[in-house]
């Protein structure tokens, strides 16, 4: 399968402020978008760290407000090469089944989440891929059993991008 380039690979709305893009590398999924490479927008904090400001539909291990090291490559892509301090705060990735109960519908994901204050990103009206930033002070078990729920229920897929000790530790609530 071809991978889509760098440029390409420009998936995320610019928030407000003067930020840099930070691209990662990494190994496509197999059987998954033939994405290698992500952009995120970042604030700079020195020559060659930044604190990454969205959440990320592709990479993981990173999360909003990680603060990455990176390199700057020929073309002057600013290219991350080591996280060097975690934020706390996991992601969590939710794809709706299009024949489920919810169809192919981002804003009933994003309605079954309401409660807990999550900031999130849409990948595309074509592919409702919903990138959760779940903050480190987050109701964990709540929304670990809105997960469950919706698995069992058939309304969505999920996985998590970037979880932390707490994310791991945390049962559903019940």
């Amino acid at each position: 399968m071809d991978h889509v380039s760098v440029m390409d690979a420009d998936l995320h709305e610019r928030p407000a402020g003067d930020l840099i893009k930070v691209w990662f590398k990494f190994i496509p999924h197999e059987g998954w978008l033939p994405h290698d490479t992500e952009g995120l927008w970042a604030t700079q904090l020195s020559e060659d760290t930044a604190r990454v400001e969205n959440v990320a539909f592709l990479q993981d291990g990173i999360a909003q407000g990680d603060v990455v090291r990176f390199q700057v490559g020929d073309e002057g892509v600013r290219w991350a090469t080591a996280r060097v301090e975690a934020s706390g705060h996991c992601v969590i990735r939710v794809l709706p089944v299009p024949s489920g109960p919810l169809g192919a519908s981002a804003p009933a994901v994003h309605a079954a989440f309401e409660g807990f204050g999550l900031g999130s990103e849409v990948f595309s009206a074509d592919l409702p891929f919903v990138a959760f930033d779940v903050p480190a002070d987050a109701d964990f078990s709540g929304i670990k059993q809105v997960l469950a729920d919706g698995k069992s229920n058939g309304w969505w897929h999920f996985e998590v991008g970037c979880g932390t000790d707490r994310w791991w530790n945390a049962a559903p609530s019940r």
